[in-house]
Order: C-alpha cells, then structure tokens, then sequence
C-alpha cells in the first residue's frame, strides 16, 4: 500500500505522455527531421524541471521514501564516454522509434510489437551488468 502513490503517479505520467503525443512514433521522426519543434520543448520542459528539481532537492535537504538524505553523487568530467553513450541511445531511440522511457506505456496502449523492444533493453541491461567492471567509466 505504502507504494500505491508512486503507482498512481506512473499512470498519471503515462497519461500525460501518451496526451503529449511524447510517445508517438510520427512525433519522434519529426524531431529527428527536425520538422517540429514539438519533442524538443517537452525535452527542454523536462531538462528544465530536472534541473530546478534538483536545486530544491540540494538546497532543502530532502529525504528520500526511508527518511535517508538524498545524496547526489558528482560524476567525474569525461567527454569520449558521453559522445559514445549519447551516439548508441540516440541510434537506438531513431531506429526503434521511441526512448525507452515510453516502454511499458506503449505496452499499455496495445502496442504489442514493443515488446521486443522491452526484450532487448532486458537483455542489453543484463549484458552491461556483465560487463560494466570491464569497461572505462
């Protein structure tokens, strides 16, 4: 019961993104045409929040759902790492056309052929974890 919110809260974003249109394939190709500026204000709207989120968290002092601080670890500088990471997340986001945000809320709009989607981020997850110990970070 005690994670109830957070369910609700989940459906609630879903509803949102799928009333944005965030989750549409026709609206993602236009981004990456860059025919519209539709999917980059919710991504600017979204950085935009995450950033004054964070100012709040760091300032107040906020805990996190067990009462702890909330600590927010300061990533060492790298530049290779990003180009890399950004360059194979935003390959797969143009060939599967979606983030893999969206997943489950496309699941739970019927579209079924996502699930091989959610297949290999479960399986590309799993071979990271594998792996991650052997990489540069």
């Amino acid at each position: 019961m005690k994670l109830a919110r957070f369910f609700l809260t989940g459906i609630f974003f879903g509803i949102v993104l799928t009333k944005a249109e965030a989750v549409s394939w026709y609206r993602i190709y236009e981004m990456f045409h860059f025919q519209s500026f539709h999917m980059f204000g919710i991504i600017g709207t979204a950085l935009f929040t995450g950033i004054i989120g964070l100012q709040i968290i760091k300032r107040k002092k906020l805990k996190d759902f067990n009462g702890f601080p909330i600590k927010i670890i300061e990533k060492e500088r790298g530049f290779w790492r990003y180009v890399f990471g950004g360059t194979l997340f935003g390959l797969g986001w143009a060939l599967v056309g979606s983030c893999p945000g969206p997943i489950f809320i496309l699941l739970g709009t019927g579209t079924y052929a996502i699930a091989v989607v959610l297949v290999g981020a479960l399986l590309g997850t799993y071979i990271y974890g594998l792996l991650k110990d052997k990489l540069p970070h």
